[in-house]
């Protein structure tokens, strides 16, 4: 038989099990637990649950829905982890677990791994396709910079703008490297995209993200999926500057144009200003030598057009010849004469007409006469007005006629007198020209062999005359007349005559 026992505390099951969950918590208060991912989910709460395990043994693990926001990778099953929190139990199930305050890649593995499952969902959505990058504008007049303000960082870019090309530079200070620095370099991406042009901030032509060189870790704000997206949907032409030339971020995939250093960003944003000036200044002096080249071979062609034109004087000359011939005829038959002698002609025509009239009416009345007796009165009243209306018919149509060919005649002679005068030398004087006359004959000299040892000319214009005198002719003096008392003087040799 057994003895009681009666000095052991007695618990019940929810005393017991709270004691248990005092004493998990007092000894384990904080844990770091390294273990692979699995049977990761996130219920509707937003809490996650699952389970951490290595080779031999499993931990259960939850963290809360405000854990969830914090991470900076996505969780997934035999993904390496390292969890810190706190170790508690269950009471409800009798299981103890892992109260989750922090997760993190488990070492450099890790992250390369996570890298390349980003990259791989990054590049399937076509984020990295060549055809996505724009070109960068040439001159940007604003250029917006994502970095930490109190870094080197900044003090390298605003050097080499100022060296290269001075611009007008808007600076968004952002945590580089940390938590919440992923959150603050995507939130300034979308903020430059966003500013409307002529806004009171200047919208950029172009941004620069930059952060000096450092580890994986430290560059991990610029792998998170936010930033990439964030800088694949900018409407501004992007620069990645992460890092030196060795380190490589997902950003730096999707940006426009990487630049291996912030330097060299800054390089890439403008040219060089005197290199600028000095191409303007060689394109210039090309562009003069051209036209110099080409007023030459202008020059050249223009002479070889004039050779072959004909002498402006051997034109005129004929002109001349032929307005002179013109103006001998005009004289024989000037307009008035040429007026006179139509009228002549039309004052004879319309006396024939009229002459031809009387004839027929004349031959009318005699042929009446002569049938005096055998006609009666009355016939011979109705005969003379049956052809009174024709004779008042034919005179009508004689006057129509004369009439019109009167008005053609005056018009052919209007158009003769205009052609005359288009063709008169007065008009050529209009123009400018000038005839050259002998004094002593009045004869036209259209050349200069024609002038001969004449001395006096007379220039015509259209307003008058002008006489005038060769300059290479001596001027010929009048001897002073001799007084008929003047005493011829007799010098010592005597008088000849």
């Amino acid at each position: 038989m057994l003895a009681t026992v009666t000095n052991i505390a007695e618990y019940t099951v929810t005393e017991l099990a709270f004691a248990l969950k005092r004493t998990v918590e007092d000894a384990f208060g904080l844990v770091r637990v390294r273990g692979e991912l699995s049977g990761f989910k996130k219920a509707a709460s937003g809490h996650l649950y699952f389970a951490l395990k290595d080779d031999k043994s499993v931990l259960d693990a939850v963290a809360w829905r405000t854990l969830a926001p914090k991470l900076t990778f996505e969780p997934a099953d035999g993904l390496e982890v390292i969890c810190t929190g706190k170790l508690t139990t269950y009471p409800g199930r009798s299981k103890y677990q892992l109260v989750v305050e922090r997760i993190e890649p488990a070492g450099l593995g890790a992250l390369m791994a996570l890298l390349e499952q980003r990259k791989r969902m990054l590049a399937a959505e076509g984020l990295f396709a060549p055809e996505r990058k724009r070109p960068l504008p040439f001159l940007p007049e604003v250029v917006g910079v994502i970095t930490s303000p109190t870094g080197a960082v900044i003090r390298d870019i605003l050097h080499r703008l100022a060296d290269r090309f001075p611009r007008r530079v808007v600076v968004w200070p952002v945590l580089v490297q940390g938590e919440g620095a992923a959150e603050q370099v995507a939130a300034a991406i979308e903020g430059f995209s966003a500013l409307p042009p002529g806004g009171p901030v200047p919208r950029p032509d172009v941004l620069i993200v930059a952060r000096g060189g450092g580890s994986i870790e430290d560059l991990w704000a610029f792998n998170e999926e936010r930033v990439a997206r964030a800088a694949a949907a900018c409407t501004i032409p992007l620069i990645s500057a992460v890092g030196h030339e060795t380190d490589t971020t997902l950003i730096d995939f999707v940006a426009d144009r990487r630049a291996p250093t912030p330097t060299a960003a800054a390089e890439m944003a403008v040219p060089v200003r005197r290199d600028l000036v000095l191409q303007v200044e060689a394109l210039q002096a090309r562009l003069e030598h051209a036209m110099d080249r080409r007023l030459d071979v202008l020059g050249q062609q223009l002479d070889g057009l004039a050779r072959g034109l004909p002498r402006p004087e051997m034109v005129l000359g004929m002109a001349a010849q032929r307005l002179d011939d013109l103006g001998e005829r005009l004289k024989l038959r000037s307009p008035t004469e040429l007026v006179r002698l139509q009228g002549e002609r039309l004052e004879a025509r319309a006396a024939r007409l009229e002459e031809l009239v009387r004839d027929r009416i004349r031959h009318a009345e005699s042929g009446l006469e002569c049938q005096t007796d055998r006609l009666a009165p009355a016939l011979i009243t109705s005969r003379v007005e049956l052809l009174r209306p024709r004779l008042a018919r034919e005179a009508q149509a004689l006057g129509t006629a004369i009439t019109t060919v009167l008005r053609r005649k005056s018009e052919r002679l209007e158009a003769s007198v205009r052609q005359l005068e288009a063709l008169s030398h007065t008009r050529v004087l209009e123009r400018g020209y000038a005839i050259i006359k002998g004094r002593t004959d009045g004869h036209v000299l259209p050349r200069l062999a024609a002038v001969g040892v004449e001395s006096e000319l007379t220039v015509v214009f259209a307003d008058g005359e002008l006489a005038v005198r060769r300059a290479d002719q001596p001027t010929r003096t009048k001897p002073k007349p001799r007084h008929a008392d003047a005493k011829d003087e007799v010098g010592p040799q005597g008088r000849l005559l």
